[in-house]
């Protein structure tokens, strides 16, 4: 893992116009809504929580609850809450680009009878976990003073690999202000898997920060476990070196970081399973990053306040610390500038966690509170509080107002869940066209109430 201290010369000051003060410029959390065809069809090669729940009972409607309540419960700590759409489902598009034609209704039959499988990765509702639809760099951080958000190619996986089209059109309507820059995803032989990967540091959101890339994959050599592992590595170090290059990020503020290969093969299939980041503290595991040494003494070069916080394995274990996602959290700065995190139940059920984590907060440290909500059925798939958000510092008032929550469009979306999505999506329902009609009609109906067409 390596630093760049030398300066960029050619480095910009960011444009008066695009950047607000401390007030107006906040860290917004967009949580994908969870879509309709929420199923557990197992398609993660390394996400063991995914494995473990292969072929059981799916319940989106309570899912896409579950969700909006933990959206609700960050508004109640006083914080700005964003949402992003799910993704068509089945993706016909993606089905008729395999082979299958006909009418939409005739694509989606003869692919369910044709090729389970495939059929399972055009339905695949993993869009709700936004961690990985971008990368973003603040305003703060850029040579030309705008926030760039770069969409994330997930090529590692095929059914998330289908997602960045999509993904990219929804970010171009929501941050469509002059203040953003918004990016296609990287070629696809570039593994980039979005903000799981990318950690930032910084004294306050809208100061200048130093941003963090993990890898797992060096595009060529062996750093960072790339072959030969029980588990492959999903972020390759030329995709985040490209990342950080069109946003125009300062070379000497800058971190590049290997991830922990057996963090990896435990189960570690991103970074942010692992590892949080927010303000000036890092929160890690020990066993995180393949040299934990080297990227303290990087930070402690570019930024001497940062707080590391490291769990050891005898406190919680790697197994315990991924089975409950203790990192796969919101690490969150609350209005009066104390930190909080929001986890999991199954951080608060697991005995070394829960331990751990009455300790930190009756210490004298950066985290004073940690609260506990349900995402059971994000959970069950693999992917916790963490997973389900895409961290934005920006001005409000810059964003796209239909993408923003409120009390009153939390009401109205779990009317229309209630009213729209499935309650249920077993193994046996996949091939049922009345399944998927009911599932393209909720989309159509959630498109309707929010008055966006994507």
């Amino acid at each position: 893992m390596t630093s760049n201290p030398t300066p960029n010369p050619s480095r910009k000051q960011p444009a008066p116009d695009l950047i607000r003060g401390e007030g107006s410029v906040v860290e917004i959390n967009f949580d994908g809504l969870i879509g309709p065809s929420h199923n557990y069809a197992a398609l993660s090669l390394g996400n063991l929580a995914s494995a473990r729940h292969a072929g059981a009972t799916s319940r989106p409607r309570a899912a896409a609850l579950q969700g909006l309540a933990k959206m609700r419960f960050v508004m109640g700590l006083g914080l700005t809450q964003g949402f992003l759409l799910p993704l068509e489902r089945p993706d016909v598009g993606f089905l008729r680009g395999m082979g299958f034609a006909g009418t939409d209704d005739q694509v989606i039959a003869r692919a369910a009878a044709a090729d389970p499988r495939l059929f399972a990765i055009a339905c695949s509702a993993s869009s709700m976990w936004t961690a990985n639809a971008a990368t973003v760099s603040p305003a703060a951080d850029t040579a030309d003073g705008r926030c760039h958000i770069s969409a994330a190619n997930l090529s590692r996986m095929a059914h998330r690999s289908i997602e960045h089209p999509q993904t990219h059109a929804q970010l171009a309507i929501a941050f469509a202000d002059p203040a953003f820059a918004v990016h296609e995803a990287l070629p696809a032989a570039f593994g980039d898997e979005g903000a799981a990967n990318h950690m930032r540091l910084c004294s306050r959101h809208d100061a200048p920060g130093v941003e963090i890339f993990v890898f797992g994959s060096d595009g060529g050599s062996a750093a960072g476990g790339e072959e030969g592992g029980r588990f492959p590595a999903r972020q390759n170090r030329r995709a985040s070196e490209a990342i950080a290059r069109r946003h125009g990020l300062d070379s000497a503020r800058t971190v590049f970081a290997a991830q922990s290969q057996t963090a990896i093969d435990a189960g570690a299939f991103h970074n942010d399973v692992v590892a949080v980041a927010n303000g000036p503290v890092l929160f890690a595991h020990e066993q995180a990053f393949a040299d934990p040494a080297r990227l303290k003494a990087d930070l402690a070069a570019v930024m001497p306040d940062a707080v590391v916080i490291e769990v050891p394995a005898s406190a919680v274990s790697l197994a315990d610390a991924i089975s409950s996602y203790l990192f796969n959290s919101q690490l969150l700065t609350l209005p009066d500038g104390s930190m909080a995190l929001v986890l999991p139940k199954e951080a608060e059920a697991t005995p070394s966690v829960r331990a751990y984590l009455a300790a930190l907060v009756a210490g004298n440290g950066p985290i004073r509170a940690a609260h506990f909500v349900d995402v059971r059925e994000s959970m069950q798939n693999g992917g916790g509080p963490a997973c389900m958000r895409l961290r934005v510092v920006a001005d409000p008032a810059r964003v796209d107002p239909r993408f923003l929550m409120d009390s009153a469009k939390a009401d109205r979306l779990e009317r229309l869940v209630e009213t729209w999505w499935p309650e249920a999506i077993g193994p046996a329902d996949m091939a049922n066209p009345d399944l998927w009609g009911q599932v393209r009609a909720a989309r159509a109906a959630l498109l309707a109430e929010v008055g966006i067409s994507v």
